[in-house]
């Protein structure tokens, strides 16, 4: 047996058997073993869902050993990528192509089919997830067999499976539309959390991608607004000492210090978020875009986030920041505020509606059940949807009446997956066992 966890510690596993492919062909034989003798496989991406999502408990697919571009058209910017490689990985391939994602979350250590099953995003008003990048995705189904599919090639499966939990198949390859390589403008600075809730609307549709962080027991907010500049645009990114004593020592060194004296005293946990607040620093530079989108998280934590209707987002705010002074447990990490267009995939949080994602975290270690269930009562009564690699208790019950194509991807994966090859505890909660 091999022991596993998530990059958080809240999920574990001991799977019996740990397969390591190398190809296609050696994924199809491992689902087609492990199928014929009655039992379960789930694929390993980078453990960084909060969820059980990934908790194989017989057999797990490694897919460490899978990874790279295997095609790309400089010409139309279609790229097919391997399903084991990390965003990391992919961003530098495709910016040595002159090629960039569209858009991107903040992390880029999840591998590309793991960020994608469970519904990863940036923000942006006029952007999707990373889901909707997909023009085309190749899975291992449950027998063994090897299929394709696209808006055009078996639609349905496609809809289905661009955020599929891992439910429907193994993801073996995924082919992306990218574009050219650009530069991004970046501000960040505080500003009051007031002045920020104001300009909301204003902020989110006059900036490419916009989001802030709230800081609890705060007055300010960190604001971070990055837009696109033209072709030819002069980098002019932040030199390595700037870089190091903005992200390295404040935001992680100093800020994970912080956090360690919350969790060890934690009435110094509100007086630290004030001050954590007033210490934020003010930056504007220019880089390549996949190195303005994704920033080094090195303070670990537990996270939480339901993607809202667009137009509910400063209501939620509100209930959220008056239940943070009731919690019994005080709260050291700040919260995040993101906003995405609307989509058709199934099970995308943003399906059919210009969505808002506020994201909870807590610092390990430090209690976060109450809040978050807390969250999630606040959240639920606008029918916010859970990300789907973030904690939350919800069951197939209520899913089922927050996503209107819910059953549709119920019926795919019966038909795909009848035996329940894929499934695990996590999806017997929330999808429902198969039957």
């Amino acid at each position: 047996m091999t022991r596993w966890s998530n990059w958080a510690g809240t999920a574990h596993a001991s799977p019996q058997r740990v397969h390591q492919p190398r190809s296609v062909a050696d994924i199809a034989e491992t689902v087609a073993t492990v199928a014929a003798a009655g039992h379960s496989v789930r694929a390993w991406g980078s453990g960084h869902s909060f969820t059980a999502i990934a908790v194989a408990d017989s057999d797990a697919l490694d897919l460490t050993r899978w990874t790279g571009i295997e095609k790309a058209d400089v010409s139309t910017g279609l790229v097919t990528v391997r399903s084991g490689t990390t965003l990391r990985q992919l961003n530098a391939e495709l910016d040595a192509l002159g090629l960039a994602m569209t858009n991107l979350g903040d992390i880029d250590a999840q591998t590309v089919a793991g960020a994608i099953s469970t519904g990863t995003h940036g923000t942006g008003a006029k952007f999707g997830g990373i889901a909707t990048q997909i023009t085309a995705l190749e899975l291992v189904l449950a027998d063994g067999s090897v299929v394709s599919c696209s808006a055009q090639e078996r639609p349905e499966l496609f809809a289905a499976a661009r955020v599929g939990l891992g439910a429907l198949g193994v993801i073996t390859t995924v082919t992306l539309q990218c574009e050219p390589s650009f530069v991004l403008s970046a501000q960040e600075r505080p500003e009051p959390l007031e002045q920020v809730l104001e300009g909301f609307d204003e902020f989110a549709a006059n900036n490419d991608h916009f989001e802030f962080y709230w800081f609890p027991y705060g007055r300010n907010a960190l604001v971070k607004r990055n837009n696109r500049l033209p072709a030819d645009a002069e980098r002019k990114p932040l030199s390595r000492l700037k870089q190091f004593v903005d992200y390295d020592l404040t935001e992680n060194i100093a800020f994970g210090g912080l956090c360690r004296i919350g969790r060890a005293v934690p009435k110094l946990v509100k007086p630290l978020g004030g001050f954590a607040s007033q210490v934020l620093s003010e930056r504007d530079y220019s880089d390549v875009s996949h190195r303005v989108f994704v920033t080094h998280r090195g303070v670990r934590f537990t996270e939480s986030e339901f993607a809202v209707p667009r137009e509910s987002v400063l209501d939620v705010l509100a209930e959220l920041r008056a239940l943070v002074p009731r919690l019994e447990n005080p709260v050291m990490f700040p919260v995040e505020v993101r906003v995405a267009a609307g989509d058709d995939i199934w099970l995308s949080t943003a399906h059919g509606r210009d969505s808002a994602y506020i994201a909870i975290h807590q610092f390990t270690g430090m209690p976060y059940r109450e809040y978050f269930a807390a969250f999630a009562d606040i959240a639920g009564q606008v029918g916010g949807r859970p990300h789907w690699g973030k904690m939350h208790d919800l069951d197939v019950h209520t899913l089922r009446t927050r996503y209107p194509r819910f059953d549709d991807f119920l019926r795919i994966r019966k038909e795909v997956d009848p035996a329940g090859v894929f499934t695990n505890t996590y999806l017997d909660r929330v999808l429902g066992p198969l039957t």
